[in-house]
């Protein structure tokens, strides 16, 4: 049974949302504020999270910045902020999607059943195209038949990507994601020597995975 993390401080839309997921026969846990939700997030194993912005001790934002460093679960924010930079800047903090309030049940359900098939199709334990043979159970990469040896930040950078495919990761996201669990300053430049770095490792004239889109971030197109 999927278990959903609510973070809501509206206390009847809560309850609301939360007995439709009962019916649709996910589990549900109840957080009314970041303190709420960084203790039961803590103290389960949570297979999604609905998060508001605006909440009693402080911005959705921060927690969803949090919860991405170290796991990358779905996250669906759930706001009545609806300005296109506070959109923009949910999906920097590494939010999956963004619904603004008022919205349709059935269409936070349909999204949710969207987010976890697409969750479960994007990340496999091997990656291989015949070319790059990527184990992301035994951190091995072989290309063409060798072993190619990674850094442990390009590896963590090709997993973030291929778990990814398709999807743009703004800089932001990936400096996030990357480095700042470790209380590392780092920049763009040094995430583009990585990058450089990985696509001289894996990628030849006849086989290219990653893009660079200009001015916003990087892509797997593999």
């Amino acid at each position: 049974m999927k278990k959903i993390l609510v973070v809501e401080d509206d206390w009847n839309l809560n309850l609301g949302i939360c007995h439709a997921l009962v019916k649709q026969g996910y589990e549900t846990i109840a957080a009314h504020s970041l303190s709420e939700a960084d203790t039961f997030y803590s103290q389960n194993n949570t297979d999604m999270i609905l998060l508001d912005v605006n909440l009693p001790d402080g911005e959705g934002f921060s927690f969803c910045r949090k919860v991405k460093e170290k796991q990358q679960i779905p996250i669906l924010f759930l706001t009545a902020r609806d300005l296109e930079e506070d959109a923009l800047e949910g999906y920097d903090a590494g939010a999956d999607d963004y619904i603004t309030k008022p919205f349709s049940i059935k269409v936070l359900l349909k999204k949710m059943d969207v987010m976890f098939r697409r969750e479960h199709s994007e990340k496999p334990a091997i990656f291989q195209d015949g070319y790059l043979m990527v184990d992301f159970d035994r951190a091995k990469v072989e290309v063409s038949g060798t072993e190619c040896l990674l850094t442990p930040t390009e590896f963590r950078l090709l997993r973030q990507l291929i778990d990814h495919k398709g999807q743009l990761l703004t800089y932001s996201v990936l400096l996030d994601r990357l480095w700042d669990q470790n209380g590392q300053f780092v920049d763009k430049h040094t995430l583009a020597v990585n990058v450089n770095r990985l696509r001289g490792k894996i990628e030849n004239e006849e086989h290219k995975y990653i893009s660079n889109v200009y001015g916003m971030g990087y892509q797997w197109l593999g």
